[in-house]
């Protein structure tokens, strides 16, 4: 696959306030980029309100038509984690598989990774993926998943040459 354009989203009110500084964002932009071919062109800070996350992810896959888009944050159960819901909203397609990796194997570190509610699907052209909030959780469960995502984004693109060999 070429280079794979992607965008990281941060749902943090505080972070969207300026109370607190993104160090998920910005985690996350160096893992990827130095673990697999992408380059994170677009980075955002926004509230955690279902309207404004699911409009920008309709921009990052309708508009820019990047190729991966990371959420970090509002996976959890406080009222105003609501990350999944507006993900759910927008998907095409459920990919429950790169999810559920990332809870079995988050909880062979810590035992309050059955407590993350985030999810993974398709939206056109583009995979979406949400994370946890923390930049060690949000690292380490795009950790777990990054080494088949360079084969999943190839069919999506539709330039895999071999499936499941």
């Amino acid at each position: 696959m070429n280079l794979v354009k992607a965008g990281v989203i941060t749902v943090s009110d505080k972070g969207s306030k300026g109370q607190r500084i993104d160090e998920s964002g910005p985690a996350l932009k160096e893992f990827i980029e130095t673990n697999m071919d992408a380059e994170v062109s677009s980075m955002i800070i926004i509230p955690d309100e279902q309207d404004e996350i699911e409009k920008t992810l309709i921009y990052y896959a309708d508009i820019l038509k990047l190729d991966l888009v990371l959420t970090t944050g509002g996976t959890g159960f406080a009222p105003r984690d609501v990350t999944p819901e507006a993900t759910k909203k927008i998907l095409d397609k459920n990919v429950p598989g790169i999810s559920e990796v990332i809870r079995a194997s988050s909880l062979a570190i810590t035992p309050k990774a059955m407590l993350s509610r985030g999810i993974s699907g398709i939206r056109k052209g583009t995979l979406i993926i949400n994370l946890p909030g923390s930049p060690k959780g949000a690292t380490e469960s795009i950790s777990f998943v990054i080494d088949a995502l360079s084969h999943g984004l190839d069919i999506l693109k539709e330039e895999a040459n071999e499936c499941a060999r």
